[in-house]
């Protein structure tokens, strides 16, 4: 077997896709293993928001990540995407924008898939997947605030939501949940 760029792409062991204004330019098998498609074609020239739980989610992760990029045009996050089959899932989520001046223009992104090791058990509104991301982050409720532009009382209203829901008492002991559940 020839050892090229390509056949690196192709079968790395976490997905790599190739963006280029949020849509799907080109992406590996593991990309396709990990959403559940079975041909490029139903990924590769479509919109990412395709594996996002909802349009909003979409919209306000790709605000999160303008926000966020580094210098080089970096970002890096974890937070609940979603197969082609409906099912939601965990994922680590890297990447690069080619021009950080124009984070959405050209990019290379990475999905690990944190399934194995980290489930969604609970039944979560959009807002509280964005804020279970946040706290396992470990950012502080003025921090999230900052980051999904709400006030910090309205992030320890959605804390305290997810804390009944997965019957913490504590925020490390939610934090403890969110991971290993």
């Amino acid at each position: 077997m020839n050892l090229d760029y390509r056949t690196a792409f192709d079968l790395a062991p976490i997905g790599l896709v190739l963006s280029k204004d949020r849509l799907i330019l080109s992406c590996n098998q593991q990309l396709l293993a990990m959403f559940g498609a079975r041909e490029p074609e139903q990924l590769n020239g479509r919109s990412f928001e395709l594996l996002y739980p909802t349009h909003d989610e979409f919209e306000r992760t790709g605000a999160r990540i303008v926000a966020s990029l580094d210098k080089r045009g970096f970002y890096a996050d974890e937070r609940i995407m979603k197969r082609l089959s409906g099912e939601l899932f965990w994922c680590h989520v890297s990447g690069r924008a080619l021009d950080p001046q124009q984070p959405h223009a050209a990019g290379i992104w990475s999905f690990e898939d944190l399934s194995a090791r980290r489930r969604v058990s609970a039944e979560l509104t959009p807002r509280e997947r964005e804020i279970a991301a946040l706290l396992i982050e470990g950012l502080t409720s003025k921090r999230i605030g900052l980051k999904l532009a709400i006030s910090p009382r309205t992030v320890d209203v959605y804390r305290a939501r997810l804390m009944r829901k997965y019957g913490a008492s504590t925020t490390p002991e939610l934090v403890n949940k969110l991971l290993t559940v």
